[in-house]
């Protein structure tokens, strides 16, 4: 038997085109997939991507494609679908790492992004470091060498998207159009992880957020910047290809009671009626 997990993601800090094409970098938070992998008939329960991925890992490592008949997949995560959070990039990541555990292989963090990415556009939680990632192709990946501390109100909505009809929407010549601010976006990221500085992170993050609106419009989005600033918030951050928000800011210095009680009185909890607060952490798919 193996165990292993990976963390959901509020959204992203920053999206758009940079560096010459579309790129990301995920927020991971403490919320997480985790996967049992033992033998056993697999499971009708199982989700057909973690299913491929283990098909693929013994493809890999040129193993009989029938040794999938005896591996079981059991996945425990509470990571709400479709709505931006990094779901099933979690499910896939823990599912590798744990399938390489049991046939006792090791999985480098190259190798599990190329596998993850031969599936479908992976969210850069499977890093450990924060990462500037092309989540399409897998080409590019920049890592930070460190992360500021700070802390989200991740704002959950009814609305749900699947990540694959986002990818499928027309969306380069607006994203080359906003290139200038994403750039920005991530110089203010590498400034603070360099600084150990979580307002210039959540600069960065807003800045994308802003951009993000003339893709994939959040609803009653100034009033959220107007909370953000009435509340002296380090920032707001989005899913640019789901429905989640996060307000970033530290819980021990700001009063996240009366942060609730203003989306209350703004009248904005019919959008997001749903709360969570959550951590910042390192991301990355660890064995347990």
């Amino acid at each position: 038997m193996a165990v292993a997990q990976c963390p959901a993601s509020c959204g992203e800090l920053i999206q758009g085109w940079i560096v010459g094409g579309e790129k990301l970098v995920s927020c991971p938070v403490d919320w997480y997939s985790t996967v049992e992998v033992t033998t056993g008939a697999p499971l009708a329960s199982e989700l057909p991507l973690s299913r491929a991925m283990v098909k693929q890992l013994l493809a890999h490592w040129q193993y009989p494609a029938e040794l999938s008949r005896e591996i079981r997949i059991e996945r425990h995560s509470t990571i709400p679908l479709a709505k931006g959070m990094a779901s099933s990039t979690a499910d896939i990541a823990a599912t590798a790492l744990a399938t390489a555990s049991y046939l006792g292989r090791e999985l480098s963090e190259q190798t599990l992004a190329a596998q993850c990415v031969a599936l479908e556009p992976t969210d850069s939680t499977i890093f450990r470091s924060l990462t500037l990632f092309d989540h399409n192709k897998g080409a590019t990946r920049i890592a930070c060498d460190s992360q500021p501390a700070l802390d989200l109100l991740v704002l959950e909505s009814p609305l749900t998207l699947r990540t694959a009809d986002y990818h499928r929407m027309e969306r380069n010549t607006l994203l080359q159009r906003h290139a200038p601010e994403l750039e920005t976006a991530w110089g203010k990221i590498q400034q603070a992880c360099a600084q150990n500085n979580p307002r210039l992170m959540g600069e960065a993050a807003t800045l994308s957020a802003v951009a993000s609106q003339n893709i994939l419009p959040k609803p009653e989005f100034n009033a959220l910047l107007s909370l953000v600033e009435e509340c002296d918030l380090y920032g707001i951050n989005v899913a640019h290809s789901g429905s989640v928000v996060g307000l970033l800011l530290d819980r021990n210095k700001h009063d996240v009671e009366r942060v609730m009680g203003l989306l209350t009185e703004k009248r904005l909890t019919p959008h997001w009626p749903v709360h969570h607060l959550l951590k910042m952490v390192e991301g990355g798919a660890a064995l347990l």
